[in-house]
């Protein structure tokens, strides 16, 4: 369904607000979009971020409005974990079937990519221009150099606020009645580091792996770059006995990095200096409801809903709004209210969803994934799901080579679990877990579950 064109303000230049750009604009609308900050494009990438995993999702909404071929350019397909377990040789564990990948991308280079694509469609950037305060009901907005300058004011039809976790937009209408919100912080910060690539330019581990060193409280991660860099980011609690509090000096850093990860060790110059030239970043999750006001205002992205990193979808569940808003758009035509309604009623559940994986996939990232009986479990669920294709998808499939519901992920997921505790409790289960007696049992359990 057609749109009348309306005048549309964006608040923040991110993944998200110069994705909505872009569509926004092949639908005919006028498009400004604001940021607090310089653009981008002119200044050096500030070593808070952890590279991006594009998996369906984020490959679904691009390829709606023809990106996605320009974005596979800057990307890597990453097929495995590559575990670098402390006492074990490096180990490998596929993700999906054959062919299944998610895609490494820095979120720097990305970044302006998309805005250099929304500007071309069409839509007007303002940069340096912090926004101060919002006008709900008339979908005004005030910008100014400071929050005691002389402020400027700007009418729009309708405003979305794709300013993140910490959302301005999101700020005013916590002010409203009945808006709930909620902020969680893990105890776990995070550091960018960087391993260079070799002299020729190729890369030094792996280049389709998603280098993992699981450490029980706190791990080290590592995704390719297509300049044969790494961008590592070392997860780490903020106070402990194992924690950032205690690392302070040089010499502190070094012999970290030479106790918990010794494969890295030719690294540890090139990982200590950035370990002090990089800032130490928390995680949130956040959540909030109403994600609109009147047929005014939207939340999109992270401003709606922040999650911690750990399932790689922060940018592939706001890209996802981003899709959900659009095929409103074609049911609703010009009823904004009907269409803003609509998509909070169907992101909702599925952005508490994926908050609730993102934190399981923490836990099991930094301690499971070094533990023999969940890697058992992992490598039967496996076997299982590769005959019986139509029984059985694991959730991390369910969530990332798939486009169904989160929370379908969710609640699917936690039934396969209950099974599967039942499963692990068989009798000699290391030497007879790719059996025909044990298949029988996860078949019959099915039925069971079927049958309730």
């Amino acid at each position: 369904m057609t749109q009348t064109p309306k005048n549309i303000a964006i608040i923040g230049s991110g993944l998200v607000g110069s994705l909505l750009a872009i569509y926004l604009r092949k639908r005919g609308h006028k498009i400004t979009v604001f940021d607090r900050r310089p653009d981008i494009r002119t200044i050096k990438f500030s070593g808070r971020s952890i590279n991006l995993a594009m998996s369906n999702r984020g490959w679904k909404a691009l390829k709606k409005v023809g990106l996605e071929d320009n974005i596979r350019e800057i990307a890597i397909p990453m097929d495995k974990r590559a575990m670098h377990v402390n006492d074990k040789p490096l180990y490998f564990q596929k993700y999906g079937k054959e062919g299944e990948a998610i895609w490494s991308i820095s979120r720097g280079v990305l970044n302006r990519r998309m805005i250099d694509l929304a500007e071309a469609s069409g839509a007007v950037f303002r940069f340096n221009e912090k926004v101060w305060d919002v006008d709900l009901p008339e979908a005004k907005i005030f910008t100014g150099k400071s929050e005691k300058s002389e402020w400027k004011e700007y009418k729009f039809d309708h405003i979305f606020g794709c300013d993140g976790a910490f959302s301005r937009v999101r700020h005013k209408m916590q002010r409203r009645s009945r808006f709930d919100y909620s902020q969680d912080f893990i105890e776990v910060g995070y550091k960018e580091l960087t391993i260079p690539p070799n002299e020729d330019g190729s890369h030094k581990l792996d280049k389709n792996s998603f280098h993992i060193w699981p450490r029980g409280k706190f791990m080290l991660i590592a995704l390719p770059n297509i300049d044969g860099s790494f961008t590592c980011t070392l997860f780490l609690p903020f106070e402990g006995e194992v924690s950032f509090e205690n690392i302070t000096t040089k010499k502190e850093a070094k012999n970290f990095f030479k106790v918990h990860f010794p494969t890295v060790r030719k690294e540890i110059e090139n990982l200590t200096e950035d370990f002090f030239d990089n800032p130490t970043s928390a995680m949130v999750t956040m959540k909030c409801f109403p994600w609109t006001y009147w047929n005014k205002v939207a939340l999109v992205g992270d401003s709606a809903h922040a999650i911690v990193p750990f399932y790689g979808q922060g940018m592939n569940a706001g890209f996802e709004d981003i899709d959900v808003l659009d095929q409103l758009m074609d049911v609703h035509g010009d009823d904004w209210e009907a269409i803003f309604d609509a998509y909070q009623k169907s992101r909702k559940p599925n952005a508490d969803a994926i908050a609730e994986l993102s934190y399981r996939n923490f836990m099991e990232m930094s301690s499971k994934t070094a533990n023999s009986k969940f890697l058992l479990q992992k490598k039967i669920e496996k076997h299982f799901a590769a005959k019986y294709p139509d029984k059985w998808i694991p959730v991390y499939s369910r969530v990332t080579f798939s486009d169904r519901p989160y929370a379908e992920a969710l609640a699917i997921g936690d039934e396969q679990e209950l099974i599967m505790k039942e499963v692990m409790k068989f009798p000699d289960i290391e030497n007879k877990w790719d059996t025909e007696e044990l298949e029988q049992l996860i078949l019959g359990l099915l039925e069971n579950k079927k049958a309730t």
